[in-house]
């Protein structure tokens, strides 16, 4: 008979997943809409109101002073660039918040302790930045209807530059989170990379009609193509080449989720 005290005890081991711990990555990325979705009037409505502000000021405001750009009413012109406007910053103020408040409040051990690689890390966090941009872009879109007559001319460039933006800046707002070691650092990447890069990318003019070497700069701004991608779906003109800007904005989203996939592999300013 099996003696059961002369059995050396072991400690209990972590469960074993055999490929991706969906489950894992279904509860992170539940916890990240769920965290943005319990204070909605801050992360839904404002920037709402944001954007209803700017229509009322470039749109209400003028009262058709502005002329039609390339036979566009200025209305239908700046309302698809508020849009994206609206849906960038959300998606990365989402993933970069979380994460630096994690770090600060010493909360980082409840997605690091349990079984999710880097890979799953990323993803989670990746998807709930989109969805919060996603939402935002969505409501606003509703929102703006009275102030300009959106039509849809191609509904595959919308979808394909939406989703390519909200995932985009949510893993560029990952890896702004992990970097960051105190707000001050986020609120540097925001105020000195986004901001700029946001309102200088033919949100509200033309670029074509910049003084060089202006116009030629922005055709360096990854922003441009998703907006002027973007705006192609709802009035059917473009300035830039669209399969540049497809190309460009899957790319930088690879390489950024790549980039944020290393770093929660390293566990750089996040562990120690």
């Amino acid at each position: 008979m099996t003696d059961l005290a002369a059995i050396p005890a072991r400690p209990p081991q972590p469960r074993r997943y055999h490929g991706v711990n969906w489950e894992g990555v279904k509860t992170l990325y539940l916890k990240e809409v769920r965290r943005f979705w319990k204070v909605g009037a801050q992360t839904v409505a404002a920037p709402v109101v944001t954007t209803l502000l700017y229509m009322m000021v470039f749109v209400v405001a003028l009262q058709g002073a502005r002329p039609p750009l390339h036979g566009t009413p200025f209305a239908e012109f700046v309302a698809p660039g508020l849009i994206m406007m609206a849906m960038l910053n959300n998606a990365f103020a989402n993933a970069s918040s979380s994460l630096i408040q994690a770090k600060i409040m010493g909360t980082a051990t409840d997605f690091l302790t349990p079984p999710l690689t880097p890979l799953e890390l990323t993803i989670g966090f990746s998807l709930g930045a989109a969805t919060r941009g996603l939402a935002v872009g969505l409501v606003t879109a509703v929102c703006v209807l009275p102030f300009a007559r959106l039509g849809v001319t191609n509904v595959l460039a919308i979808v394909w530059f939406a989703l390519a933006a909200s995932l985009m800046m949510g893993t560029l707002g990952v890896f702004a989170g992990l970097w960051s070691e105190k707000f001050d650092h986020l609120a540097a990447v925001q105020n000195f990379v986004v901001m700029p890069m946001t309102f200088l990318s033919g949100a509200f003019y033309l670029v074509e009609r910049l003084p060089e070497p202006f116009a030629t700069i922005s055709h360096f701004n990854p922003f441009f193509y998703l907006i002027d991608g973007f705006r192609y779906g709802f009035i059917g003109q473009a300035e830039s080449n669209l399969a540049v800007g497809v190309g460009m904005s899957g790319a930088l989203t690879a390489g950024l989720f790549a980039a944020c996939w290393a770093v929660f592999r390293s566990g750089w300013r996040l562990k120690s």
